[in-house]
């Protein structure tokens, strides 16, 4: 199968994915307890964007405040998540050099999980109350990856193995703070909230965080691929990589960065929602192969499609109630982790 896959063309994969994409944002604005006829779609998001109505008006005015307002926002947000996501656990499995590192493996979202969780359990940044989860989050994610960097700089040099020890123990701490800020809140109903957000919800997104995200994504992504040779040569080994002039110390700062940028803002608007950049990366690469030039463009597009996917899932299998959409996630990548662990346990005895 592996080797089928390879046989496409980059241009037809790509071609493939983009109609995916295009079916799956269909779909998932008609899905929901309010019918949606699919033709209103592009009519309302054409009336919303010129400002008049080009269209005649064939919905109510609800209906359009359901499309508009709420779901083209969701299915746009979880299109960045799936994107952010899998974009961070390409940059972490070139930064370890290991196919099962994850954007999570740095302690990120733990550290956005306390801050998020500390800010909605309390009072704290009450002067924005729009934006305070996310800039609690953010302020978490950014406070974990310094103590993590920190932690692992050893005469000022840090080893991809120094990090990943170092994150690891930083989730813990941040995972166990999270803990005791919800053991000891009093309320159950901010309780309920915060481990809802905690394995990950898109129901709360918003124009402004669509905005928001795009352009951190938009941004990342350039850099990503100014970087792709970079990378590749990263992929190597630290020593041949830096016998070819590739500057290591710079290179992995700004992976850290871009990962730290990335992770902490989605987590900041949709919770934890795990295995998408382990899972995504892999099912990428068994298509286009792993050079980053084409990895990205194709990571960017699969994972769109697997996040709105599980989205949807998460709406309708327990309807009228919602499930996390990190518990969907969960299920689909738990199996494809243990699979990929039974792989290279394989390949190592084999060697």
């Amino acid at each position: 199968m592996k080797i089928r896959f390879r046989k496409l063309k980059f241009g037809s994969v790509m071609a493939l994915a983009v109609a995916a994409l295009f079916i799956s944002f269909i779909v998932g604005v008609v899905i929901g307890a309010v019918h949606v006829d699919p033709d209103w779609i592009l009519k309302i998001v054409v009336n919303e964007i010129s400002g008049r109505e080009v269209f005649q008006p064939e919905w109510s005015s609800s209906n359009e405040a359901i499309i508009w307002e709420l779901r083209i926002p969701r299915v746009l947000l979880a299109l960045l998540v799936g994107v952010g996501l899998s974009l961070s656990g390409v940059l972490m499995q070139a930064l370890t050099k290991n196919s099962l590192a994850d954007p999570y493996v740095l302690g990120i979202s733990s550290g956005a999980s306390a801050g998020a969780v500390l800010v909605i359990m309390t009072s704290a940044l009450a002067f924005m109350p729009k934006y305070r989860t996310m800039a609690g989050a953010f302020a978490g994610a950014v406070l974990a990856i310094i103590i993590a960097v920190k932690c692992a700089t050893i005469h000022n040099r840090v080893t991809a193995t120094q990090l990943v020890l170092s994150g690891v123990a930083v989730s813990a701490l941040f995972s166990a703070i999270t803990n005791v800020i919800i053991y000891c809140s009093p309320e159950s109903s901010k309780t309920k909230t915060a481990l809802f957000w905690m394995v990950g919800s898109l129901s709360g997104a918003t124009w402004e965080q669509v905005i928001a995200i795009s352009v951190i994504c938009l941004v990342c992504v350039v850099l990503m691929l100014l970087l792709s040779s970079s990378l590749d040569v990263l992929m190597l080994g630290d020593e041949t990589a830096s016998n070819l002039g590739l500057n290591i110390r710079r290179i992995k700062f700004l992976i850290i960065i871009l990962c730290t940028v990335l992770t902490g803002s989605i987590v900041a608007v949709s919770g934890v929602i795990g295995f998408v950049g382990l899972v995504i990366p892999h099912i990428a690469r068994l298509f286009v192969g792993s050079t980053h030039r084409k990895l990205i463009p194709a990571t960017i597009l699969i994972g769109g499609v697997f996040v709105i996917w599980s989205d949807i899932i998460s709406r309708v299998i327990v309807a009228p109630e919602e499930l996390p959409i990190g518990v969907v996630t969960s299920c689909i990548g738990a199996p494809f982790f243990l699979w990929l662990l039974r792989k290279n346990s394989r390949s190592l005895g084999g060697k």
